[in-house]
């Protein structure tokens, strides 16, 4: 028997947010599409925009939709909601609200800028990653989530979110290795995450927007597997289409 546990808007596909599934020992894959054969005629069930854990643990940290579920597991489907211009990223991970756009490196902006978002938002947690540490929107909300979840749990990396998504992005311990890696840097583009009270996403997106560019149109590929020493061979072993983006999820699901 395996249970599982539907979050947000994945309660809509099956009216209901706990469902039990007479199997064992099947892949998440298999699962995903018995799944589909018995949701009611009448709702939809996005298999591609959402997140699975398994026993509170990522499952792209594991073997992604070829990992294996066992009797009594606890399934969790997460949707990420997103949606937006190409200049901003909204979506949703655990009942948090995210927002995320790409600013312009300037020699003026730096760590005073993030300060002062701060200041004027009291009510919205703020990180700024380098843009070049992140590889796409898939490789962001899983990192998201890894913090959000270490943050319910109280398993936080460091004493706050925001320091935790800085360090797993960066991959290492050191809060100052984290800032200096991945951390924002003048005349470099970086990304901005919010999150917190959506009310004021508008706001705080008018404000930067002269700033703005497109969401990831660089390709971090190369510079990724340089900078983390991450060897075709590594890449090789792993049986995914996404093998880069398994391999930095995995490593940052794993940081002690």
């Amino acid at each position: 028997m395996i249970n599982i546990k539907l979050i947000g808007g994945a309660k809509k596909s099956f009216n209901s947010d706990k469902l039990q599934i007479d199997e064992s020992d099947i892949s998440i894959n298999e699962l995903l599409k018995l799944l589909l054969k018995i949701k009611p005629d009448n709702t939809d069930f996005d298999i591609e925009n959402i997140l699975i854990a398994i026993n509170g643990s990522d499952s792209s940290a594991m073997d992604g939709k070829d990992t294996i579920v066992h009797d009594s597991d606890i399934v969790s489907i997460i949707p990420v909601i997103h949606g937006g211009s190409s200049k901003k990223l909204l979506f949703e991970i655990e009942k948090k609200q995210i927002q995320v756009i790409e600013i312009r490196g300037q020699k003026k902006v730096d760590i005073k800028f993030i300060d002062d978002l701060r200041k004027k938002y009291p009510k919205i947690k703020f990180q700024a990653i380098s843009s070049n540490f992140i590889l796409n929107p898939s490789h962001l909300k899983k990192i998201l989530y890894l913090s959000i979840y270490a943050e319910k749990n109280n398993i936080l990396l460091s004493n706050k979110i925001e320091t935790d998504i800085l360090m797993r992005f960066g991959l290492t311990l050191q809060i100052s290795n984290a800032i200096s890696s991945a951390g924002m840097k003048s005349s470099t583009n970086f990304i901005l995450i919010a999150i917190g009270n959506k009310n004021y996403f508008n706001s705080l997106y008018s404000e930067l927007s002269d700033s703005c560019v497109p969401l990831f149109l660089k390709n971090n590929n190369l510079f990724l597997k340089k900078y983390f020493n991450i060897s075709k061979k590594h890449m090789d072993s792993v049986y995914s289409k996404n093998s880069l983006e398994d391999i930095l999820v995995e490593k940052a699901s794993v940081l002690i």
